[in-house]
């Protein structure tokens, strides 16, 4: 599920960048969100195959930190009104629930060691 909903938002974060890139013509904010907002995803698919407990946690710490770090993106974007306020709705709830679904396996994942 957290796999399947990270992806998702890559994709999300890959179209916003084109938009940045294309539409708005910002291409230092456009790549900082597209490196953060895909990390995420990609942290997690090797979290999947960790070498220990200790190896999942601290990947999954990572994403949880570059999700932090796309949430603070889109809200500067959507202050700057880059992006309106639908648009920052949809990429917020999303990032809050991937979030959200980070700290809990990192909380489960400590907690059973």
């Amino acid at each position: 599920m957290l796999q399947n909903k990270s992806f998702a938002f890559g994709v999300k974060v890959v179209g916003l960048s084109q938009y940045l890139q294309t539409e708005i013509k910002d291409y230092s904010i456009s790549k900082q969100v597209l490196r953060s907002g895909t990390a995420i995803g990609a942290l997690i698919c090797e979290a999947e195959f960790a070498q220990s407990r200790a190896d999942f946690v601290s990947k999954m710490s990572i994403a949880l930190k570059e999700a932090n770090e796309t949430r603070y993106w889109i809200r500067l974007l959507n202050a700057s009104e880059y992006i309106n306020d639908q648009q920052s709705e949809i990429l917020l709830n999303d990032i809050t629930e991937i979030i959200s679904m980070l700290v809990k396996s990192i909380k489960t994942a400590k907690n059973n060691s």
